[in-house]
């Protein structure tokens, strides 16, 4: 696959998420808030540790780049 072409399939996926976060917001609305992602407040500041939500982003992500580039 040329470098081209991936760049436009890149394209393609993150105007098909744009498309899907402008009209759908609430289809992601549960992530972020799963069990094992960290969130401290405190009266300055707030600490955000999204564990749980990058596993799943990692898993997902390795499956489609494993469809795309098998041999």
């Amino acid at each position: 696959m040329s470098f081209a072409k991936l760049l436009m399939l890149l394209g393609l996926a993150l105007f098909a998420l744009g498309l899907v976060l402008g009209y759908a917001p609430g289809l992601f609305a549960w992530f972020g808030k799963l069990p094992g992602d960290i969130r401290v407040e405190r009266e300055n500041g707030v600490l955000f540790i999204p564990i749980t939500s990058m596993l799943i982003v990692s898993v997902v992500v390795s499956l489609i780049l494993n469809l795309f580039f098998r041999r």
